[in-house]
């Protein structure tokens, strides 16, 4: 049997299935990770980095009480992507991020209905009242993508650290207040 973190939530999309990750899901994430897709979330990854890099999506869950959620279409659990509220200790504001892991899940609106899905949740049921994204300057579908979701660039916001040259921008999200 394969150990898995217990009592969390799963949400449910018309096409999706958004869980908590798990041990199965490590080599789709690992084969993401090692390839030039994961450049604009740290990678590639070697194996090893990319196996602690997956402990901290699942840790971030026992020790926050939330974190990112793994997509699976709805009749697989084959994982696709992550997204979700993401709040390690040394970010200035909670974050809604997301990521398919391959391409061939990609233009088919799956990123969109799994952000928007884990963001109402984040703010119905985490109680967030705001959420930002951070997005490396370069990575356009995702600027797109937040756009789609009504963020709005905010240049006066704190944002992260990352390695190299890499500008990140902050997307802020509509507050809950205003959806």
């Amino acid at each position: 049997m394969t150990p898995r973190l217990i009592d969390t939530t799963v949400l449910e999309t018309d096409r999706l299935i958004l869980r908590a990750p798990d041990m199965p899901d490590f080599a789709a994430w690992a084969d993401f990770s090692a390839s030039k897709r994961a450049e604009f979330v740290g990678g590639p990854y070697s194996r090893g980095k990319a196996w602690r890099a997956f402990g901290h999506m699942v840790g971030h869950w026992p020790l926050r009480g939330f974190g990112l959620f793994v997509i699976t279409l709805k009749g697989s659990d084959q994982a696709i992507g992550a997204a979700g509220p993401w709040y390690p200790m040394d970010w200035p504001e909670k974050e809604i991020g997301w990521t398919l892991w391959s391409p061939e899940y990609e233009g088919k609106g799956y990123a969109h209905e799994a952000a928007l899905a884990t963001r109402t949740h984040a703010y119905t049921t985490l109680g967030w009242t705001q959420a930002v994204s951070y997005i490396d300057e370069p990575n356009v579908r995702s600027i797109a993508l937040a756009e789609r979701l009504g963020a709005k660039r905010d240049d006066t916001a704190d944002t992260i650290s990352v390695e190299g040259d890499v500008k990140v921008l902050v997307y802020r999200h509509p507050a809950a207040k205003d959806l």
